[in-house]
């Protein structure tokens, strides 16, 4: 990650990736639950809005609290390095588990024919 800038740039497109295949899924196949597929589009917007607002925190130590400045500068990048790696590990968790529901709306037609594009 080169920064929080870029990491909420990149949480915006991967959700907005994800709705726009739950949207176009809804209307182009046939046989797929519609209701639910709008249900995961909430929880994309859920997921994105909970992401976003944990890219933002703030280490809980002060610089008086260690011996010099480059202690404190250590284990401040530690802290955050730490904390986006977490925030990325269930980001990428929650994805899969909204593409797994994805998945498992399509009809089985659906599902061997992106198989078989898949294979090409």
């Amino acid at each position: 990650m080169a920064n929080k800038r870029q990491l909420k740039k990149q949480i915006h497109y991967a959700c907005g990736a994800l709705a726009t295949q739950c949207i176009i899924a809804g209307e182009t196949v046939n046989g797929i639950d519609t209701k639910s597929m709008a249900d995961i589009v909430i929880d994309i917007t859920h997921l994105q809005q909970t992401s976003l607002e944990r890219c933002s925190f703030i280490f809980d130590k002060s610089e008086a609290d260690f011996a010099n400045a480059h202690e404190y500068n250590t284990a401040k990048h530690k802290y955050n390095a730490e904390a986006y790696s977490r925030l990325i590990k269930e980001f990428n968790e929650q994805v899969a588990q909204l593409l797994h529901r994805m998945n498992t709306l399509l009809p089985d037609e659906q599902r061997e024919a992106n198989k078989k594009a898949a294979n090409k």
